[in-house]
């Protein structure tokens, strides 16, 4: 069921399911995808008992930006404030997050910067990055991350632009062994890169990570309050790929002593870079029994 609430930025589009007064789990996905990337797992959850609220991020989908003149910031600081905001607006003083890949990346920040508000975090394809710093990887990740250089070209970034749909199925090509998805699911996804600010969203997310790219100022001082954090507190579960061709294993490991209020690492064997729709039953298991 699609719903939709305005906040002081956005009109939010989200998907809920389960019983409404199971508790509440935010269902953030990652790029390039939308919400149906937990069409599988979310059922699983609604039988556990949870009650699920999956968002179209901002830039995806039906999620629309009020303002034709507000910035289109795609940082991770601007993903956890719109889930807050559309928490505030359900009524949500406490809730769960599993994010995939960007999703990920907004829940660690979620726990980061709100644990009063957060229960507990699962992350998938993604790990923590201690104070929400992007350094430069290896030569070996370098190679990996060959389409986050390719946009920080503007004649790259105007490529991406004209074609949204083209660019994201290079991703779903590769970062994951073969046979995970068909053209039509595809296809029904990519629907979601036809929103208008996909591309500038898509840009500034990452574009912003190398180079000086315009931002909202009205984030700026999460981004700082980040900037000082390295340690987690919420009760946190890593979801990790085992063939993950964009983000693999050796990526997310290591990071035990930054979280504080516990933390465990579940690598899925013979799985890429998209866990929900690649292993939704492992998936689903892991997080019902980290969020009982």
């Amino acid at each position: 069921m699609i719903e939709r609430v305005k906040t002081d930025v956005l009109e939010i589009s989200y998907e809920t399911g389960g019983p409404r007064d199971g508790p509440p789990v935010f269902l953030l996905h990652g790029w390039p995808d939308d919400v149906r990337a937990w069409r599988t797992v979310a059922p699983k959850l609604h039988a556990a008992g949870f009650s699920t609220i999956a968002p179209y991020l901002r830039g995806f989908g039906p999620t629309r930006f009020l303002s034709a003149h507000t910035v289109r910031d795609g940082r991770g600081v601007a993903l956890a404030q719109d889930v807050i905001d559309l928490a505030d607006s359900l009524e949500f003083k406490r809730f769960s997050v599993v994010g995939h890949d960007w999703g990920a990346r907004g829940a660690y920040q979620l726990a980061s910067l709100f644990p009063g508000r957060v229960s507990r975090v699962v992350g998938i394809a993604l790990a923590m990055q201690p104070r929400g710093e992007f350094r430069i990887p290896s030569f070996a990740q370098s190679h990996r991350f060959w389409y986050q250089w390719f946009m920080t070209l503007d004649q790259g970034a105007a490529a991406v632009a004209n074609d949204p749909k083209g660019f994201s199925r290079i991703q779903w090509d590769t970062w994951s062994p073969p046979g995970w998805f068909d053209d039509a699911e595809f296809d029904e996804t990519a629907k979601s890169f036809e929103n208008p600010d996909w591309s500038a969203i898509t840009l500034n997310g990452y574009r912003g990570r190398w180079k000086p790219e315009p931002f909202d100022a009205r984030y700026d001082a999460l981004q700082s309050r980040l900037s000082a954090t390295d340690t987690i507190a919420v009760p946190t579960l890593m979801i990790q790929g085992g063939a993950d061709e964009c983000d693999p294993p050796s990526e997310s490991e290591g990071l035990e002593r930054h979280f504080t209020g516990g933390y465990e690492r579940i690598v899925l064997d013979g799985i890429g870079h998209f866990p929900p729709r690649e292993a939704p039953d492992d998936v689903a298991r892991a997080v019902i029994a980290h969020l009982r």
